[in-house]
């Protein structure tokens, strides 16, 4: 499984595409968490029937509730997917097209920050927010996942 991750990583981030910015295969995005998730309830999943779901948000509670991650870990992995999550659902609003991006030009990050809640003239928040919280999901995916 983590050879395959490995290489999900090397061949399907778009060509050119910002990995930090990539809200799905990027470090720490939506792919990293689902991807602990999923190894998880491979390894626990037979013992502990709270881990057979197929909510994220559940797996990851249920994980913490197990002592398979700490709270924080847990917490931290929810908030950087739901975030992502958000971030994905406004780009859509936005734009009408799926976008897997953060927004780069100030102009739709603005709009994708107001439409997540965050007050005018906040998109850099948005964009350091989210930033920072797939920085710290990947150290702890790469922690628990590889082991490192």
């Amino acid at each position: 499984m983590r050879r395959v991750k490995a290489r999900v990583e090397s061949e399907r981030l778009p060509r050119g595409a910002d990995p930090a910015r990539h809200l799905k295969l990027g470090r720490g995005g939506l792919s990293d968490v689902e991807w602990l998730v999923q190894l998880l309830q491979l390894q626990h999943a037979g013992k502990h029937h709270e881990l057979r779901t197929t909510s994220t948000i559940e797996a990851l509670d249920a994980a913490a509730a197990l002592h398979l991650l700490s709270g924080a870990d847990a917490k931290l992995l929810a908030e950087a997917w739901r975030l992502a999550s958000r971030i994905r659902s406004a780009n859509v609003i936005w734009s009408g097209k799926a976008s897997d991006l953060l927004p780069s030009s100030r102009r739709d990050l603005e709009a994708v920050a107001r439409w997540c809640g965050y007050e005018p003239g906040n998109a850099a928040a948005l964009e350091e927010d989210y930033l920072r919280l797939s920085r710290r999901a990947r150290a702890v995916f790469e922690r628990v996942f590889y082991g490192h």
